[in-house]
């Protein structure tokens, strides 16, 4: 049975490719503006990642906050570090980003269950 996270990687994937198969110049180039925010600048691409992470969680987009949370974790960030982070975000969206609050929960759950050791 696939998890939830890999068929949210495996759909994601699936989707880009189709849409930047269809070859329109104003979604390749955000999508390439996209890529390139998130590289090492004036900030850290490991910050920047975490900085999406909140922005996700205050729009309240749960494939963006599972996208962001992966590249979080993988980049190293602690639970804690990922727990004060939604923290931002929860005082900055109000109680209405509590749902996405308890998804980023379970998300960071199921990906520590997949790398353990790593919290």
């Amino acid at each position: 049975m696939t998890s939830r996270l890999e068929a949210f990687r495996l759909d994601r994937k699936k989707m880009n490719e189709k849409i930047l198969a269809g070859g329109h110049l104003g979604t390749r180039r955000f999508f390439n503006l996209d890529t390139a925010a998130y590289r090492d600048g004036a900030l850290s691409g490991k910050t920047k990642e975490l900085l999406g992470l909140v922005a996700s969680a205050v729009l309240r987009c749960n494939d963006c906050i599972d996208y962001h949370l992966i590249q979080c974790v993988s980049q190293g960030y602690a639970d804690a570090e990922l727990q004060d982070a939604l923290n931002v975000a929860l005082i900055i969206g109000g109680s209405i980003v509590i749902p996405h609050l308890r998804h980023a929960y379970e998300t960071i759950e199921r990906l520590r269950q997949e790398s353990p050791g790593r919290t």
